[in-house]
């Protein structure tokens, strides 16, 4: 081989390959770096849309009267979605029905927030019939949890931060037992302070970090998966709760998370409300908080046990893809959003 075809060689090696690489390790590293953008916080005389997605109002107006009057008292203005108390098999309404009021929420220039009256099962199977053209041009808040998290991750792979907090059914509680759900909720929502102190545990792994907080509940993440509405956790913290699951479910969606890449570029981790655990025939053997430890033995991160976010009457609101400040140590947690 002649010197000058090795050159050449050489160079299409690097042209092909080598420069390939550095273009990729860019691209992730200006991925990282984007900051997603924060819808306006509300104020008095703003509009907010209760629609439902996903599981079947049955029964529950007395839940939606309360949340009426809740935004009412804090001077917001109320709109319900048609179809809200529709009923289609499992879900409120039909899928068309669903995506109909969510769809007018969005495109809607007079609601500057979208409250979810209730999670449940449904929100994935309407992702993919809604238009977001409008929502990407003037971003609003969508508020909920659990089955809401498949909303979240479409929101936040939009750019778009969004507020994990209480749902209108939240309201079958005396609202005197909700105190901390109800404050955080209309702290975040009003744009105020938010930050959290949480009782220390053994199974903290210290550590301080600032990032980005996405996630949710572990099935709805674990279902996305595979599809457009997975989010990227790359330089974010990750933050997870979960309801009536068995512990070995828990490790099966942990592991798939983690074969998926979830945590190779994670910051940190926050495990939420764990709630209503199973109990399998066969014993799994350790606590919860052992087992997401061993998923996540390789990693250096900090994790943070105790948060009070999820199925429990405390459900503290959370922006999600807003950066905190993560302080995690054995006697306690500290969170601050920047």
């Amino acid at each position: 081989m002649s010197r000058n075809l090795l050159i050449l060689c050489v160079f299409c090696v690097y042209f092909f390959f080598g420069k390939h690489n550095v273009l990729a390790q860019n691209e992730t590293s200006q991925k990282q770096e984007i900051t997603l953008k924060q819808p306006p916080y509300l104020k008095a005389g703003d509009t907010v849309a209760i629609v439902a997605p996903a599981g079947i109002l049955k029964n529950r107006k007395a839940e939606i009267d309360r949340a009426k009057a809740l935004l009412k008292q804090w001077g917001l203005h109320t709109e319900v979605g048609k179809h809200v108390f529709n009923q289609g098999n499992h879900f409120a309404g039909t899928d068309d029905e669903r995506c109909e009021d969510f769809q007018k929420a969005l495109d809607n220039p007079k609601i500057k927030a979208i409250w979810c009256a209730r999670g449940g099962y449904g929100s994935a199977r309407i992702l993919d019939k809604l238009n977001w053209t409008a929502f990407k041009q003037n971003p609003k808040w969508v508020i909920g949890y659990s089955d809401i998290t498949a909303i979240h991750n479409q929101v936040h792979n939009l750019g778009v931060q969004s507020l994990h907090a209480m749902m209108c059914t939240s309201l079958q509680d005396d609202a005197s037992t909700i105190k901390e759900t109800i404050e955080t909720f209309k702290t975040a929502l009003f744009g105020k302070p938010l930050n959290y102190t949480l009782k220390g545990s053994s199974y903290n792994k210290s550590g301080s970090v600032i990032a980005p907080v996405v996630g949710g509940n572990l099935t709805i993440m674990h279902t996305m998966l595979g599809s457009e509405t997975s989010i990227d956790t790359s330089g974010k913290i990750l933050f997870i709760e979960e309801i009536g699951e068995y512990k070995y479910h828990i490790d099966r969606m942990l592991q798939s998370l983690k074969r998926a890449g979830y945590f190779n570029h994670c910051k940190g981790v926050i495990i939420g409300d764990m709630t209503k655990i199973k109990k399998n025939t066969t014993p799994w053997g350790t606590s919860i908080e052992q087992l997401i430890l061993d998923v996540l033995s390789e990693y250096k991160f900090p994790i943070a046990f105790n948060m009070p976010a999820g199925h429990e009457k405390d459900n503290r609101a959370l922006v999600l893809g807003k950066s905190i400040e993560l302080n995690v140590s054995k006697k306690q947690t500290t969170i601050f959003f920047k």
